[in-house]
């Protein structure tokens, strides 16, 4: 069954307000009128007036196509299991490669959560490299050895993950990722005390990058080189599972992550993960209200124009 733009509004309207009364994003006033040839609400304060439509003052803000085309890409979206390229967005809505990129990343950066709670009970730590590959170079006697630090893909980042496990063996629960510079032993141990609660016990593989959390922590280790899965139980095999994803996602999806965006790319995988049980309807239910309340991008309003992020956003 196809959408009609007035059921799309009705839908769009309910994740946004549900049964409250409409509100305008400037004063947060409940009295407006509506200009129906304008598809819009004026605000009844004579301090604000302004007017606002159904979409202002969140991720969509100035939307320039129909509210139907925003909700089918979040339903190809919420459809994946491991991610969705932009050009294959352009190819399903028949948009531009341009609109389809700044859509899928906005999709992206309405998942980015704030965490609150910190990780209890066993929270397994691992990290994994990305755009890191060197080329050989033509001539063997031109070649280098790749081991080394200074001959290192100065692009190469780090992805530090940290997953909760769930009860009864049903896997992890929550998932929170970081981009780092590198796997070392100052950003394990200040993420491990920003997000890890003193009551857990922390699962992580022989790299020296963990050695320093065994003062901070309760930690058990799992020498890969001996086994995979410890006597005592300790692994890392979610946090494995988790990568699994993400490279997935990283070459048979995107092929490529600019540095940039490499936060935002392995957030997704995380919540793809965390949501992998949930119905496609509820995944999408739950993108839709986080669209419906994120406020405007900043990264890629106008991005094609240039006003985009030129940082990373590393932990250290």
């Amino acid at each position: 069954m196809r959408l009609s733009d007035g059921q799309a509004f009705e839908m769009f309207k309910e994740a946004r307000w549900g049964k409250e009364s409409v509100s305008c994003p400037c004063c947060g006033g409940t009295e407006h009128y509506w200009l129906k040839n304008r598809s819009m609400w004026r605000c009844k304060n004579k301090e604000c007036g302004k007017q606002f439509s159904i979409t202002s003052g969140t991720i969509f803000h100035s939307a320039k196509m129909p509210l139907r085309v925003y909700l089918a890409a979040i339903a190809l979206y919420s459809n994946c299991a491991k991610g969705m390229s932009a050009l294959q967005m352009s190819r399903d809505l028949d948009v531009q490669y341009k609109t389809a990129f700044v859509l899928c990343h906005k999709l992206r950066e309405s998942l980015d959560d704030t965490p609150t709670e910190k990780l209890t009970g066993t929270v397994e730590m691992d990290g994994a490299y990305v755009n890191k590959h060197v080329r050989k170079a033509n001539l063997r006697s031109q070649r280098v050895d790749r081991r080394l630090a200074k001959n290192q893909n100065p692009k190469k980042r780090a992805v530090i993950v940290m997953r909760q496990r769930g009860e009864n063996g049903k896997g992890a629960v929550k998932t929170r990722t970081f981009l780092a510079k590198s796997e070392n032993q100052l950003s394990t141990l200040r993420l491990a005390l920003e997000n890890i609660d003193t009551t857990a016990t922390i699962h992580a593989d022989e790299h020296h990058a963990y050695d320093i959390l065994h003062s901070a922590l309760p930690m058990q280790r799992v020498i890969h080189a001996e086994h995979y899965y410890g006597p005592q139980g300790q692994c890392t095999n979610q946090a494995e599972s988790f990568f699994s994803r993400f490279r997935r996602m990283q070459h048979g999806q995107n092929h490529s992550f600019d540095n940039r965006y490499v936060d935002r790319y392995a957030n997704e995988a995380a919540y793809r993960e965390d949501t992998r049980r949930k119905p496609n309807g509820a995944i999408f239910a739950d993108i839709l209200t986080r669209c419906a309340h994120h406020q405007p991008s900043r990264d890629f309003c106008g991005y094609w124009q240039g006003n985009h992020r030129q940082t990373e956003n590393l932990v250290a």
